[in-house]
C-alpha cells in the first residue's frame, strides 16, 4: 500500500519541474491527483503519464496570476472526487528585476502567483479538511525565504511572505490540518534554465556540501513525506532542500 493510498491531492504548478514530479509521485503512492497549470497540452501529458503508470488524475487549467481562476482547481477536485486530503501549493514564478526597477504590475503578478493564490486556495480547501477532521498542506517556499539576493526583489519578498503564510496557516488551521513548507535550493527546472541553467549558478553548487544541483525528484521525496502520515507531529516547519547550501 502506498503512503498516500486513498487520498485526494491537489498539486498546483504541476505541469513542469517540481510540481510535475511531485504529482507523479503522489499518484505512485496511491493518491488521486488534481493537477493545475496554464498549458493544457502539458497538463494533459502529465495526466496521461500518471494514468499510463496505473494512477488516477485529472487536470484543471488555471492561471494563478489571475485570482479569479483559483477556484477552478478546487471545483474540479470536488466535482471529480468529492473531497480533498492534501494541498500542495507549488505554483510559482521568478522575477529578476532589481528593487528600483520593479513595476507594480510585476510585483502584483509575482505575489498573486507565489503567495495570494495559495492563500485563496487554502481558504477554499481548509473547510473540507476541517469537516473531515484531517488534512495536510504543503507550501513551496525557497532558500530565498531566508535571505536577500540582489536583483530578485519581488521574488525574494514573495518567498519571505510564503514562509510567514505557512506558519500562520499552521497556527490557525490546527489541530485538524498540518501545514509545512519546502524551501528548495538550486533545483534543475525550467525556471532555472530560464536564467542560464545550473552552469550559470555554479557558485551555488560550489558552496553546496553535496557538490551538485538538485533534481525535481529531490523535492517530490520531501513532498510525499510531508503529505503522508509518517510525520504527524511535524507542523509549521520550513524544510530546506538545498544540499546544505544554507548551513
Amino acid at each position: 500500500m502506498g503512503k498516500l493510498e486513498g487520498k485526494v491531492a491537489i498539486v498546483t504548478g504541476a505541469t513542469s519541474g517540481m510540481g510535475r514530479e511531485s504529482a507523479k509521485r503522489f499518484a505512485q503512492e496511491g493518491a488521486k491527483v488534481v493537477i493545475s497549470g496554464r498549458n493544457e497540452e502539458r497538463a494533459k501529458a502529465v495526466v496521461d503519464d500518471i494514468k499510463a503508470a496505473g494512477g488516477e488524475a485529472v487536470y484543471a487549467i488555471v492561471d494563478m496570476a489571475n485570482l479569479d481562476d483559483v477556484h477552478k482547481v478546487f471545483d474540479v477536485a470536488m466535482e471529480e472526487y468529492g473531497t480533498i486530503d492534501i494541498l500542495f501549493n507549488n505554483a510559482g514564478m521568478l522575477s529578476m528585476s532589481p528593487l528600483m526597477d520593479v513595476t507594480l504590475e510585476e510585483w502584483t503578478k509575482v505575489f498573486n502567483v507565489n503567495v495570494t493564490s495559495a492563500l485563496l486556495l487554502t481558504q477554499l480547501v481548509a473547510p473540507v479538511m476541517k469537516e473531515k477532521g484531517k488534512g495536510t498542506i504543503v507550501n513551496t517556499c525557497s532558500v530565498a525565504s531566508f535571505g536577500a539576493h540582489h536583483g530578485f526583489a519581488a521574488y525574494v519578498d514573495s518567498k519571505h511572505a510564503m514562509m510567514g503564510l505557512t506558519r500562520s496557516m499552521a497556527w490557525e488551521l490546527g489541530p485538524e490540518i498540518r501545514v509545512n513548507g519546502i524551501a528548495p535550493g538550486l533545483i534543475h527546472t525550467a525556471m532555472v534554465d530560464s536564467i542560464g541553467g545550473p552552469s550559470a549558478l555554479q557558485q551555488m553548487i560550489d558552496q553546496c556540501p553535496v557538490k551538485r544541483h538538485g533534481l525535481p525528484e529531490d523535492i517530490a521525496d520531501i513532498a510525499v513525506f510531508l503529505a503522508s502520515d509518517e510525520c504527524t507531529f511535524l507542523d509549521g516547519q520550513i524544510i530546506k532542500v538545498d544540499g546544505g547550501f544554507e548551513i
